[in-house]
């Protein structure tokens, strides 16, 4: 009876072991201070989405949201990255703790009505926040917060230089997944983790 005790508690301390290693990391600097180790959070923003709506970091609170960096003129990787995060979005679509958050950064070009209509013509009804701005502030969050690279650069195809990254961001702020938006093996990878930060969520 005891050895029987003592396997169950052996496979229990493995179980427990290996749910403790799928915690996903918490990504930047950290600031320590006294015993509390603080992790970088995305500062304050406020930009316009498709429907017109103010979206601001407020939007988001209590929810996990994936964030990138698009234009819909982009002649290189946007659009694959656009399919690959439609692909989560339609696994998480009717979750409304999952939200996404797509910056153009190319507000010049991206108005309200052409992403409107960019959410119609892929059948984004809800959850998913497609905003525009003031250019500078979406690309000083893009670098200072998202760990993001976005500018324009008239040498490259179509006039910008900006990161292929999803960033998968808790409820707290903290970044804790980057993903190559072009490559499928990293959606499938994107899609566990944000089950597993919902899971994580819910054991606090």
């Amino acid at each position: 009876m005891k050895k029987i005790v003592l396997i169950l508690l052996h496979s229990l301390l493995v179980i427990s072991c290996e749910k403790a290693q799928e915690k996903l990391p918490f990504l930047g600097n950290p600031i320590v201070k006294g015993y509390e180790t603080q992790y970088p959070r995305i500062k304050d923003f406020s930009f316009i989405n498709q429907d017109s709506l103010q979206i601001t970091n407020k939007t988001f609170d209590g929810k996990i949201y994936i964030a990138d960096f698009i234009f819909l003129s982009c002649p290189t990787i946007c659009p694959k990255m656009n399919t690959e995060l439609k692909k989560v979005y339609d696994v998480y679509k009717t979750n409304d703790e999952v939200l996404f958050l797509s910056h153009t950064i190319d507000p010049d070009h991206d108005t309200i009505p052409r992403l409107k209509a960019y959410t119609v013509d892929h059948d984004i009804k809800k959850n998913w926040h497609f905003v525009t701005g003031n250019r500078d502030s979406i690309y000083k969050i893009a670098t200072e917060s998202y760990f993001a690279t976005a500018y324009p650069d008239k040498n490259e195809p179509g006039g910008f230089v900006h990161s292929g990254g999803f960033l998968l961001i808790d409820k707290e702020r903290h970044v804790r997944g980057v993903y190559d938006g072009t490559d499928p093996k990293e959606t499938t990878r994107l899609i566990a983790d944000v089950k597993n930060l919902l899971e994580e969520g819910s054991t606090k």
